[in-house]
């Protein structure tokens, strides 16, 4: 599920609260990065319990409507096409998908859930996409899973109560949230009729995107030094007090994974970097980290302190 951008910009965020914490306790920033990689997975499964959710809000409107004094006939014979679209009922009868959410206690459970997915729908009501689906007269599994594609892109994704729900939790989450989204976009995307559904786990089976994220959290700090150093000599008539911190911090990132990854092609780090800081540092800070890293690759290379191997050799 996770890319390896949004791992770095993972550690990234760990180490600038590792160096800003008074304390020197390195076990326990290591242990919080894994915790909020972890807990991105979880915003992932909340993303995806949001539809049948949503489905369950509609479902009580319709209910509330049959229950009026004097209801109207569409009040008791509704069109159905969103509760009863075929995607939803598959992500609710996953097995997979509750197991996974029971286990790690991720629900929208509570009186204040469902105020919040009460108004999402009422903001959904208003959606001129949603309209014409409910009255297009097409149906069929293809129609519902574009129907619900629709409205989680529109509705769930967008919606800015959701947004304060996310941050209310975890304060790096909305780093996180385009990642998610897109993850189950591909998720409900790749859902086809008759099939069982599995969400997407947190790592790939028999890959090292975990060993790759603690060995650069590890090497970087361990590194700290030496990279400081460097960086003085690379920046030329710059006080190392002068560079902002997270242009730091994205040097020492890159510095160390040029040299401890092999198989990392030095031009993918130096385009990771400079991407990075163009959201995370100043203005021209991509200037700055493209001309080090740049002066530290050639100066590194020399030195053979750069050694690539198998897909770390493509340029």
């Amino acid at each position: 599920m996770l890319n390896r951008r949004h791992l770095r910009i993972k550690v990234l965020q760990l180490l600038y609260a590792f160096y800003q914490s008074e304390e020197d306790n390195f076990p326990k920033a290591e242990k919080e990065l894994l915790l909020t990689i972890e807990r991105m997975y979880d915003m992932y499964l909340y993303l995806l319990l949001s539809l049948p959710e949503l489905k369950r809000a509609a479902e009580n409107k319709l209910s509330d409507k049959k229950k009026k004094i004097r209801p109207s006939e569409d009040d008791l014979h509704p069109n159905r096409k969103f509760v009863d679209n075929q995607l939803i009922k598959v992500l609710e009868n996953s097995t997979n998908l509750n197991s996974l959410c029971n286990k790690r206690k991720v629900n929208w459970m509570g009186v204040e859930n469902q105020e919040l997915f009460r108004k999402i729908w009422q903001h959904t009501l208003e959606n001129e996409t949603y309209f014409a689906f409910m009255n297009n007269d097409a149906s069929g599994f293809d129609e519902d899973r574009a129907f619900a594609l629709s409205v989680f892109k529109d509705d769930i994704a967008n919606s800015s109560l959701l947004y304060n729900f996310f941050e209310e939790k975890s304060i790096n989450w909305l780093d996180d949230l385009d990642l998610c989204c897109s993850m189950v976009l591909k998720s409900l995307k790749g859902i086809n009729k008759g099939e069982t559904f599995m969400p997407l786990p947190l790592f790939k089976e028999n890959d090292d995107e975990k060993e790759f994220v603690i060995e650069l959290f590890r090497k970087t700090i361990l590194r700290n030094s030496e990279n400081e150093l460097l960086i003085g000599e690379l920046a030329d008539n710059w006080e190392l007090d002068r560079i902002a911190k997270m242009d730091m911090l994205l040097l020492k990132m890159g510095l160390t994974e040029l040299q401890v990854f092999p198989s990392i092609p030095t031009k993918v780090t130096l385009n990771e970097y400079i991407e990075i800081s163009k959201f995370y540092s100043t203005p021209k800070s991509n200037l700055f980290i493209n001309g080090i890293l740049d002066k530290a690759i050639g100066k590194l290379t020399l030195e053979k302190k750069i050694i690539k191997t198998g897909r770390g050799l493509i340029n």
